[in-house]
């Protein structure tokens, strides 16, 4: 599976667990919490991720940036908005960007 279609596959996930039982999802439980509780483990993440970072353990840079970009997902999805539309945004600053001089 290439990194873009884990990315969207994780997407359809997230958009599947809006609907199932808050008790046998951990995402579904996140939902039925509401924005506020979301909200608050992106803050948690992002917490951990730059004391992480602070701290030069490569191991839980990588283990809680992938927290953070699943609980920043989780917070899109509630909000309908769509991995696409951030794909996009980056995409039209990377194009807006001149290119780096070749040495």
């Amino acid at each position: 599976m290439s990194d873009a279609s884990i990315l969207f596959e994780l997407c359809r996930r997230l958009e599947e667990r809006r609907q199932a039982d808050p008790a046998t999802s951990y995402t579904a439980r996140l939902y039925a919490q509401g924005l506020d509780r979301i909200l608050e483990k992106v803050g948690e993440e992002a917490i951990e991720t730059v004391l992480a970072a602070k701290n030069g353990q490569t191991e839980a840079i990588i283990h809680e940036t992938a927290d953070l970009w699943f609980h920043t997902l989780v917070m899109l999805t509630h909000l309908g908005i769509g991995a696409e539309a951030i794909l996009e945004e980056l995409a039209r600053r990377f194009a807006a960007s001149p290119a780096p001089p070749n040495p």
